[in-house]
């Protein structure tokens, strides 16, 4: 943004030493949740100083969007972006108090917004209907300064690669059958980056500690990328980041048909969508016996994240949209 002119104060509301306990499968702090909001609360007092706030989903989870009201009062524009169908955190909430009081939280924070940004249709679509002023589909995106090809490290055994979060870890069950079939006699194996221990009964599976400095070296030592989804609501909400990651390194992917995945893979040219096991067999088999395949499937895998996705494309819309929403109180 300071390439652009704009001079950006970044406050998040968790620091890292909140995730990487969270990611730890620890669980939450309440305590430190707690000492978040009132740093929050105190940030937002300060909100007249700057020409816009840009925010990442809601300022406060799981409160009413009396955050957002307030800046509205002080005339304070701001954007929200959202990479994932959070509303569904609330509408779709099994506590019916929750349903009630938060249902539409998050329709209520993109209407009042000067511009909301969205990773793909789904997420654009709730915003129209929530009656949202403006809307900009902005995707996903890499910065290719820091995913380069590599190729992989010599010895290991064609690897089926996954990465995510623990919270996520539970789709890869999802394709357990065909890792099963692709695995047997130790043809395959599977590595799982950032994954809660996840059981997959028959295949051998290595799951590694996920940090922001070796997620990019984790996905070069992958063979091929995998990105297994149910078809449900939250799911139609995602913006296929993970696919992004393992095409920047020049990885093919394979991946379920679901969302924002059905853009993002071309089915034949740089990966395979999967609808059922044998599919999902069908894919990882011809990718592993297949290494041109693999080749020629990461060359353009790479070639569409140059064009689409990564920030030395999307920065320059990105840096439009927060100038002029600032302009336009």
């Amino acid at each position: 943004m300071k390439k652009y002119g704009i001079e950006v104060e970044v406050v998040p509301l968790l620091n890292d030493d909140y995730i990487r306990y969270l990611y730890s499968g620890k669980g939450r702090r309440k305590v430190a949740i707690f000492r978040a909001y009132l740093h929050r609360m105190g940030n937002l007092f300060r909100a007249k100083r700057f020409d816009l706030v840009w925010i990442e989903k809601e300022l406060f989870p799981f409160f009413p969007a009396w955050g957002e009201a307030l800046l509205n009062v002080l005339s304070v524009p701001y954007v929200v972006d959202y990479d994932d169908a959070i509303f569904h955190n609330y509408d779709l909430h099994p506590n019916r108090l929750v349903r009630f009081c938060l249902g539409t939280k998050i329709d209520q924070v993109m209407k009042r917004a000067s511009v909301v940004v969205v990773g793909n249709d789904y997420l654009g679509d709730r915003a129209r209907r929530a009656g949202a002023k403006r809307v900009e589909h902005i995707p996903t995106v890499v910065d290719l300064e820091r995913y380069k090809i590599m190729p992989k490290s010599n010895g290991a055994p064609f690897t089926i690669g996954w990465i995510g979060s623990p919270a996520t870890a539970e789709y890869i069950k999802l394709v357990q059958p065909a890792l099963l079939e692709i695995c047997k006699n130790g043809q395959a194996r599977v590595v799982l980056v950032g994954s809660r221990p996840v059981e997959l009964v028959g295949v051998p599976v290595e799951i590694l500690p996920w940090t922001e400095e070796n997620e990019v070296a984790a996905i070069q030592n992958f063979d091929v990328g995998i990105m297994p989804l149910p078809d449900g609501p939250w799911e139609r909400g995602k913006c296929g980041y993970k696919l992004i990651q393992y095409m920047a390194c020049g990885r093919p992917v394979v991946a379920s048909p679901v969302g924002v995945n059905r853009q993002i893979v071309e089915h034949g040219v740089n990966g395979f969508l999967a609808n059922d096991t044998a599919d999902w067999i069908t894919a990882l088999r011809e990718l592993r016996d297949n290494a041109p395949l693999r080749e020629a499937m990461g060359r353009a895998g790479r070639c569409k994240v140059e064009k689409q996705y990564c920030v030395q494309v999307t920065a320059p819309c990105l840096a439009e949209t927060l100038r002029s929403a600032s302009e336009h109180i």
